[in-house]
């Protein structure tokens, strides 16, 4: 399995447009790519400004369809609009085995 743990920093008076763009991202992506396992989206308990997306593909291939979909560009429009800064890391699911 394929993963993303990336961590964004929203501007304050953008939460809201980042949280719909997020949930539409999120939601969509589970639901519409067989290769999307899970697509979480986390907040920070000591920074209301932070969010974290917890995000697990099938492979890298998933990953890269995930890039191409309709709500990926939505979301890609709205984060140059709400994130002041992104970091991501991409890591393989050890477990649980069943992610395998």
């Amino acid at each position: 399995m394929y993963a993303l743990i990336v961590t964004l920093q929203v501007k304050p008076d953008k939460r809201a447009q980042f949280l719909a763009a997020a949930e539409d991202d999120s939601t969509c992506s589970v639901r519409d790519e067989p290769g999307c396992v899970r697509f979480d989206v986390l907040h920070d308990n000591e920074d209301e400004n932070r969010y974290y997306f917890y995000e697990v593909y099938r492979d890298e291939d998933a990953f890269k369809a995930h890039g191409t979909m309709p709500h990926f560009t939505r979301w890609r429009a709205a984060s140059q609009e709400c994130v002041e800064s992104i970091s991501r890391g991409v890591a393989t699911v050890l477990f649980p085995a069943d992610y395998r």
